[in-house]
C-alpha cells in the first residue's frame, strides 16, 4: 500500500505539473506560444486555448482527493485520448520521433498514476469484519 501511495503521489504530481501546470502558465504569461504546439499540426489556434483548459482542469481533477471518483475516471480518460491524439497527430503531420514518443513517455506516467489509484482505492476498501476480509464496491 506505501508503494502505490508513493508511487501514484509522484506520477500524479508530474502530471499536473506536465500537463496543468506548463500548459496554463503558457497561457497566462507567455500567450504568444500557446499555439506552438498545435499550430505546426494543422489545428486552429482556438484548440490549443480549449486544450490547456481541458488539461488543465483534467490534471487538476485527478490530483485534488475531494474530487468524486466518477469525475477522476472521465479525467483520466480525457487525458488519455489527448495522448493518444497528440502520438497520432505527430505521427501522420511530421513524422519526428521525439514528438512522438515524448507523449508516450507521459502517457506511461499517467497510466502508473491510474493503475496505482485503484490499488490504494482496492487496498482501502478491503476492511477486517469479525476475522473475514469484506470487499466493498469501488464504483
Amino acid at each position: 500500500m506505501k508503494k502505490a501511495k508513493i508511487i501514484f503521489w509522484v506520477s500524479t504530481v508530474f502530471i499536473f505539473l506536465f500537463e496543468g501546470i506548463m500548459p496554463i502558465s503558457t497561457l497566462l504569461f507567455a500567450p504568444q506560444y500557446t499555439n506552438a504546439g498545435t499550430k505546426p499540426l494543422g489545428y486552429p489556434d482556438y484548440f490549443a486555448v480549449a486544450l490547456i483548459i481541458l488539461k488543465f482542469s483534467g490534471a487538476l481533477a485527478i490530483l485534488l482527493p475531494p474530487i468524486p471518483d466518477r469525475l477522476k475516471e472521465w479525467a483520466y480518460a480525457g487525458l488519455t485520448f489527448n495522448l493518444v491524439f497528440a502520438i497520432i497527430s505527430h505521427a501522420v503531420v511530421d513524422g519526428n520521433i521525439g514528438f512522438i514518443l515524448l507523449p508516450v513517455g507521459v502517457m506511461a506516467v499517467l497510466a502508473l498514476s491510474y493503475f496505482n489509484r485503484n490499488k490504494m482505492q482496492i487496498a482501502k476498501s478491503e476492511r477486517k469484519e469479525d476475522g473475514v476480509v469484506m470487499r466493498e464496491s469501488i464504483a
